[in-house]
């Protein structure tokens, strides 16, 4: 099953994608829209897919649909730094001994097909392929047996980095949060559908068709368990939070010549059995 954020009517709902098509969902009883849904048992939610296909209005090409970020406005968004070893290096850092995190604000997310800003104060606009741990019950002081248990599903999520503004200052967060630059999508897979924490999934980037980046999920230096057990030592992972689960090697600034995103380029982040997250981009002066 693959669930999207999508405005209908000007309103946020939830739907289901099947094939080419978007089945709208009704609101589910526990009041936390995607993240609830994900959270059903699977034969709940095909008999709510059911009865909402049954009228012709819940039903919409997925070409047509106005998707939004995947989680909307999540309280948290935590993102790791450095965890895939040849990103390290590419950066002239070493393998860290614990994750480097930071943060981002939901306004600097953007959603599947909706166009990325290169900022007017900067021309270094590059991309980072990541997984993204999308939360579906609270969690303190997880642990390596029960981790698992509060992950709701998994989608993709390119971190869009303005390098220049991310190297002001000794913190990253800077340079990760300008408006609409980290797109989340297009859809959320549940949890149950892919490995345990999601690993050994390809994970690729492709700008104008150009691969930049091919890994593997498997090849994360903290992988999902670790990192939730780590964050749960420090704050409580609350439904609908965000995990990104940092980036492999191969990205602008560590190439020569650089290269960077402008605008009229169309940036891919394709993870194997979730989806491809694709966004063109412009000026924001042009926006």
């Amino acid at each position: 099953m693959r669930f999207v954020s999508l405005l209908r009517a000007g309103v946020p709902v939830v739907g289901c994608v099947e094939q080419q098509e978007v089945v709208v969902l009704p609101a589910p009883a526990s009041g936390e829209g995607l993240v609830g849904w994900l959270m059903q048992p699977k034969p709940q939610v095909e008999r709510a897919l059911a009865q909402a296909r049954a009228n012709a209005a819940n039903v919409m090409p997925l070409a047509q649909a106005k998707l939004l970020p995947a989680v909307q406005r999540p309280g948290k968004i935590v993102c790791l730094g450095l965890n895939y070893a040849d990103h390290a290096a590419e950066g002239g850092h070493k393998k860290p001994e614990y994750p480097s995190f930071f943060l981002r604000v939901p306004s600097s997310l953007a959603a599947h097909g909706e166009p990325l800003l290169r900022p007017r104060v900067s021309d270094r606009f590059d991309w980072e392929a990541e997984l993204a741990v999308i939360i579906g019950k609270p969690g303190r002081h997880l642990t390596e047996s029960n981790a698992l248990a509060v992950v709701a599903g998994y989608t993709c999520f390119n971190d869009g980095s303005l390098r220049d503004y991310q190297r002001k200052t000794s913190q990253w967060t800077i340079g990760k949060n300008f408006d609409r630059t980290g797109p989340l999508g297009p859809w959320v897979v549940p949890a149950s559908e892919l490995p345990p924490g999601a690993t050994g999934l390809k994970i690729e980037s492709r700008l104008n068709g150009q691969v930049m980046q091919s890994s593997n999920t498997s090849n994360m230096l903290f992988p999902v368990v670790e990192t939730l057990c780590l964050l749960t030592e420090v704050m409580t992972l609350e439904p609908g939070d965000v995990i990104a689960m940092g980036t492999p090697s191969g990205v602008g600034y560590a190439r020569t010549p650089p290269v960077f995103m402008k605008a009229g380029d169309r940036i891919e982040i394709d993870i194997e059995k979730i989806g491809v997250l694709a966004n063109t981009i412009v000026d924001e002066e042009a926006a």
